[in-house]
């Protein structure tokens, strides 16, 4: 059974014996959509940002272990789990930095070890988790929107809609559950180097009909000066107990901009993001991408410059104003931490 999303922008779309990944690398001059049957296939997507954003690559994930599962029952019915579970590790490999990603690869384990001699209920814990990210995304929007009812001017950072989610979105589903509400001025910084807010944020949010002015990174304090921001709202890829927040390098450089000038922040994700085990932001492994995805072309061959190239950075959680989840909101974070929300 197809899981079905009224959303104009659809990442992830499952045919039945494959994975239909939207191409996040092309848009949005093309929207193409490459077709995977193997775990192998769907980890590569991942690992080249076919698919990003924590929730989508968890999803996408979950979805892999079941295309593992079709391919090792049919071809190995002796073994079938152990070759499932080799290729597990190799998904779990893919962005060490998403705890969505290991918290849907320990559901699919849980699914693996129940399953009798068919790999059919790992189909239904997939689509589960698939269809349980969307659910909380429209909770979280309305949850969100609701802090927001005198708010003139929204920033937000990154992609944290449709495309970085199973539907929806984090941050994104609360502009948009604000927008139906009442329109709002929302401005995206284009996130460099991969240019997700220029590319991916006011392009999804152009589908929807929602206007969105695009603003080069380095005027984000400037804008913020003007008095035309009201709350900076992002995303997150990890989230450690006491509230510090791994997301999209530049998000801690925001924060101290909002935090200089009245401007409150908000994060919003679902609690699969949330790292229990984790007490604070400094244990948080940071990905460190390839130079050569910074270098301009002219000095991929200089052996005299380098680039310095993470993905994510940590922002502590006295920076953050609220944190909202699928099961409620926690206000002023550094001062309880997360784990109210158990």
């Amino acid at each position: 059974m197809a899981l079905t999303n009224n959303l104009s922008v659809q990442a992830l779309q499952w045919t039945g014996g494959a994975l239909k990944v939207l191409d996040q690398r092309h848009l949005p001059a093309q929207v193409l959509y490459d077709e995977y049957l193997d775990a192998a296939g769907v980890a590569e997507a991942i690992t080249s940002m076919r698919v990003r954003g924590a929730p989508a690559i968890g999803i996408a994930a979950a979805y892999g272990v079941v295309l593992s599962a079709l391919k090792h029952f049919a071809d190995n019915a002796s073994t079938w789990r152990e070759l499932v579970a080799a290729d597990m590790a190799v998904l779990a490999a893919s962005r060490p930095t998403a705890v969505n990603l290991f918290t849907a690869l320990a559901q699919m384990q849980a699914a693996l070890a129940a399953a009798d001699s068919d790999p059919a209920s790992l189909l239904a814990c997939a689509q589960k988790i698939h269809a349980d990210d969307i659910a909380a995304n429209c909770r979280m929007g309305e949850l969100g929107a609701a802090l927001l009812a005198d708010a003139k001017g929204i920033l937000t950072h990154c992609n944290t809609g449709a495309l970085a989610t199973g539907g929806y979105g984090t941050a994104l589903g609360v502009i948009r559950s604000r927008y139906q509400r009442q329109p709002i001025a929302v401005y995206a910084g284009e996130t460099r180097p991969w240019l997700q807010g220029a590319r991916l944020t006011v392009w999804e949010l152009s589908q929807d009909g929602i206007p969105a002015t695009l603003i080069a990174d380095s005027a984000a304090a400037w804008l913020m000066k003007s008095g035309a921001i009201d709350w900076l709202i992002v995303g997150a890829d990890r989230i450690a107990a006491n509230g510090d927040t791994a997301n999209k390098i530049g998000t801690y450089s925001l924060a101290v901009l909002a935090k200089h000038h009245g401007v409150n922040v908000m994060v919003v994700a679902p609690t699969t993001t949330i790292d229990w085990d984790l007490a604070d932001g400094s244990g948080i492994a940071i990905e460190q991408r390839a130079p050569q995805e910074l270098l301009p072309d002219c000095y991929q061959d200089n052996a005299l410059v380098s680039a310095w190239n993470p993905v994510f950075d940590v922002t502590p959680a006295e920076l953050i104003s609220v944190i909202v989840t699928e099961r409620g909101i926690v206000l002023n974070p550094s001062q309880h931490g997360v784990r109210g929300l158990l």
